[in-house]
């Protein structure tokens, strides 16, 4: 089981250093995109700015939620031994 994990483990840090250093990204144009469509009356702002909050959320969601379905096993789990 040890070496599984340590197998895992290695995997996850070797693909983890093997990402370029700088990965190209598009910010500054859907930022640029964004304040042209609000001067012009648009509301794509607001969808990205949902969108950008959807994405940040949602691992905290989704650690939670494990969490507490961790927590509900082990508590039926001692209730049974008790």
């Amino acid at each position: 089981m040890k070496k599984r994990i340590l197998k895992i483990l290695v995997l996850f840090f070797v693909l983890s250093f093997s990402a370029p250093a700088e990965l190209p990204a598009q910010c500054p144009m859907c930022k640029i995109a964004a304040e042209s469509n609000l001067k012009n009356g648009g509301s794509a702002g607001s969808g990205l700015n949902t969108g950008i909050l959807f994405l940040f959320f949602m691992p905290y969601i989704l650690v939670g939620a494990m969490g507490y379905i961790w927590w509900k096993n082990r508590k039926q789990d001692v209730d049974e031994i008790f």
